[in-house]
């Protein structure tokens, strides 16, 4: 329903803006760059379900393997106290609870392509013990927020751009990027349990705590190596654990006496069809997005909050980088775009740059994820799920700028 509301009000924005520009501006061309963004935005939603089919199709294949090999439910063990707590209305053993591992392991190494077909996978799984096919049930609500979370350990991308961008230190972002995300995570996460009523038991807290330490430690680690060997490492780390789990997969499938070729095609063949699913869904969050982005909703805001800043005698520096606050829930590459303009405009070792790094890497991208999530087993009734992911998407923004202004 929340997301039914948003979707609404970006277009309801967009006409207001276009139409007061028209009027007291005389602004005739505001229409015919809406209506273009909406043309592109519906082609590159295209391009986007096009460029993840190759990649669902692999890593669709690969879970098949792992899953008729029985790998997926021996990592589910592993983290089965902790997540048997989080979703209490998945049954242990079931393959949701290593799909959803497998998930939250890509994002936390930041290997987004990767996560999205095990998100997929996990949500296709969990929709098979959804008594209601059309309504989220609580235990996908958990999963979208904590993928909106976005806890990230190694932000590879950022830092890479931070690096194109002739920044003296690229991985200077890289712990306040850990410290932001982890907080968003933890918000997030305790939230849903007081919603959803999960009892916070000595098990629970000792693995938010065990999480929070864990976060702790790695920026701990890094913060103690040289700029060229963080993002050396971290690359290193991330890739190598990726392999290692395909060659462990098919390993197992060769165990078991699997046709491991077949049953990764199987596999395949789902990924593709996944793909296509996700397509209306992709289009009609995009053209909206798209639509109030061209409209100049978002530059009027960002200008109205930085003369209320300056008015109430605060620093100002921060609201440079609210562009890619407000882009970062609703398009990936709008708030890298954002942040990317700002390096540009900036320098990338100023304030504001660092700070826009930060955001960027806080939490991950609020509506793609339900529109994509949701809309790969065709979930139109979404709960509560926009709201309490929008608190995590808040709480890593305001995290962000806190943890800037310790650091730079």
């Amino acid at each position: 329903m929340i997301l039914n509301w948003i979707w609404i009000l970006f277009f309801a924005i967009a006409f207001l803006m276009a139409l007061g520009r028209t009027i007291f501006e005389g602004d005739l061309q505001v229409w015919t760059d809406i209506m273009n963004s909406s043309f592109s935005q519906a082609a590159f939603a295209f391009e986007v379900s096009l460029g993840l089919t190759g990649v669902l199709s692999l890593w669709m294949g690969i879970m098949k393997i792992g899953e008729r090999a029985g790998a997926t439910e021996g990592m589910a063990r592993l983290v089965a106290p902790f997540f048997s707590r989080l979703f209490p209305g998945i049954p242990k053993g079931h393959p949701a609870m290593g799909a959803i591992f497998m998930n939250v392991s890509a994002n936390m190494l930041g290997l987004d392509n990767a996560a999205t077909p095990m998100g997929l996978r996990a949500m296709q799984e969990m929709q098979t013990l959804n008594p209601r096919k059309d309504t989220a049930t609580d235990a996908m609500i958990m999963f979208l927020v904590l993928n909106s979370s976005g806890l990230c350990l190694i932000p590879v991308s950022i830092m890479m751009y931070r690096a194109q961008g002739g920044a003296a230190n690229p991985s200077d972002v890289f712990i306040p990027i850990l410290v932001a995300t982890g907080i968003a995570t933890l918000v997030g996460l305790l939230a849903l349990c007081v919603k959803q009523r999960i009892r916070l038991d000595g098990v629970l807290c000792a693995w938010l705590a065990g999480i929070a330490f864990f976060v702790g430690g790695v920026a701990w680690l890094f913060s103690s190596m040289e700029a060229e060997d963080v993002q050396k490492w971290s690359t290193f780390g991330a890739n190598f654990i990726l392999f290692a789990v395909i060659l462990g997969f098919i390993g197992a499938g060769v165990y078991k006496k699997l046709r491991v070729y077949d049953v990764f095609i199987e596999g395949a063949k789902e990924g593709f069809k996944t793909a296509v699913t996700i397509i209306p869904y992709l289009v009609a969050i995009l053209v909206a997005i798209g639509m109030f982005r061209a409209s100049g909703a978002l530059d009027i805001f960002t200008g109205a909050v930085e003369r209320v800043v300056a008015w109430c005698g605060w620093d100002t520096r921060w609201v440079g980088a609210l562009p890619t606050m407000l882009m970062k829930p609703l398009s990936g590459s709008g708030s890298c775009a954002m942040m990317l303009d700002v390096m540009k405009a900036n320098g990338p070792d100023a304030f504001v740059s660092k700070l826009a790094a930060a955001v960027r890497g806080s939490t991950d991208t609020t509506f793609y994820i339900l529109a994509v999530y949701f809309g790969a087993v065709g979930v139109s009734r979404t709960r509560y799920a926009a709201g309490y992911a929008l608190l995590a998407d808040i709480t890593g923004a305001v995290a962000a700028v806190f943890v800037a202004y310790l650091f730079f």
